[in-house]
């Protein structure tokens, strides 16, 4: 399962997100679901770091990505409640194999 964790800070504003796992539900390589959140992910940390160029810390692992922004630009809000809203919608499509979970830091 693929786990999709938005962060917010105790004043409400998203600060990054992590994302981790496989989905499973076909061969890796061939896994529509993994390659259409692999992709949202990418857009959304590019477009945080190379577009905005927002103060951010990236890292991309096997599997496994966090972003996190440094400093209160309300474009990376934006970018961010725009992953959120994507990742929840899909996540009603594909219950067995995403979560979307948001969490206080």
């Amino acid at each position: 399962m693929i786990r999709a964790e938005i962060f917010r800070n105790h004043d409400g504003l998203l600060t990054g997100f992590h994302i981790s796992g496989h989905s499973g539900m076909a061969e890796e390589g061939q896994d529509i679901l993994c390659a259409f959140v692999s992709s949202a992910a990418y857009m959304t940390a590019n477009t945080i770091t190379d577009i905005i160029c927002a103060n951010a810390t990236a890292e991309v692992h096997d599997g496994d990505m966090k972003v996190m922004v440094c400093e209160k630009i309300p474009d990376c809000q934006v970018i961010l409640e725009g992953l959120l809203l994507h990742l929840s919608a899909t996540e009603k499509q594909y219950p067995d194999y995403l979560k979307t979970v948001c969490s206080v830091v």
